[in-house]
C-alpha cells in the first residue's frame, strides 16, 4: 500500500473532493493544503489529492464522475 497523487486542484475543489471520497469510503488526504494557509495564497497553488494506490481506480471514477 503506498499513496499516489489522484491530482492537482485549486484548495476549495481539493476539499470538496477529500470529503466525497471519504464520504464514499475512500480515504483521502491533501497534500500541500497548510502550506497555502501559511503562505496566503489560497487560489494559486495547486493541492495534491493522495489516495491509496489499492483505491486509485475508484477514486479516478468518483472523480470523474463529478466533473
Amino acid at each position: 500500500m503506498a499513496l499516489v497523487e489522484l491530482g492537482r486542484f485549486g484548495f476549495v475543489e481539493a476539499s470538496v473532493l477529500v470529503s466525497a471520497l471519504e464520504a464514499a469510503g475512500i480515504p483521502a488526504v491533501a497534500f500541500d493544503i497548510g502550506t497555502h494557509v501559511a503562505e496566503g495564497s489560497l487560489m494559486f497553488l495547486p493541492v495534491r489529492v493522495m489516495v491509496d494506490d489499492e483505491d486509485l481506480a475508484d477514486a479516478i471514477a468518483l472523480r470523474d464522475s463529478a466533473a
